[in-house]
């Protein structure tokens, strides 16, 4: 891990129990399963909304209360470590020129390429083998990633011409558990 990474706070939508055996200790960090969903946004990982808890609460709203689950909120300190930010466009050079090399070796093998589908293209199958992809690619060559960070404007505008969605988001999926320093029960009014 980087030593002098940026520090964020994210958001994690889960389940009661989830929340509270790891608040109580009786799960550990290091234990947490990472999301392996072929249509996971930014590859494989455990996933945080970067400084939106109410997002992260609707989230696990929708995902637990219709299969009788009860939602809940946990907030974590995330170190970034080495993070393969898509926001920086290094980064998301790299990402072009693997879905690139991708893209041709499905091609040569007569085969196609998943693609984001669903509802507003929430299903991002495309986007998780590319990225996943990269990172295996990099981490063959030596260079391992903690974290995956990106942006996604979602929604309707906020106004008629407006430039901004209303749930635009930054998303940080966290690859390596060790960058998460420790969990905590946000303050919430809602």
């Amino acid at each position: 891990m980087e030593l002098f990474a940026r520090i964020i706070v994210g958001y994690h939508g889960c389940t009661e129990e989830f929340a509270r055996d790891l608040l109580l200790g009786t799960r550990a960090i290091a234990d947490w399963q990472p999301s392996a969903n072929t249509w996971d946004w930014l590859g494989h990982g455990i996933y945080f909304w970067e400084h939106s808890p109410e997002r992260a609460l609707r989230w696990a709203r929708e995902k637990h209360t219709p299969i009788g689950g009860t939602p809940a909120l946990l907030g974590a300190v995330i170190q970034l470590g080495r993070c393969f930010d898509l926001l920086n466009e290094a980064v998301t050079g790299l990402l072009a020129e693997n879905y690139q090399a991708l893209a041709q070796a499905y091609v040569s093998q007569g085969q196609t390429l998943p693609e984001n589908h669903g509802h507003e293209r929430k299903r991002r199958d495309l986007d998780c083998l590319i990225i996943n992809d990269c990172l295996n690619h990099l981490r063959e060559g030596g260079m391992e990633y903690d974290t995956v960070r990106g942006a996604f404007l979602e929604g309707d505008p906020v106004y008629l011409g407006a430039g901004f969605s209303r749930e635009t988001h930054i998303q940080v999926a966290v690859r390596n558990p060790a960058c998460i320093l420790g969990v905590f029960r946000p303050n919430l009014l809602t």
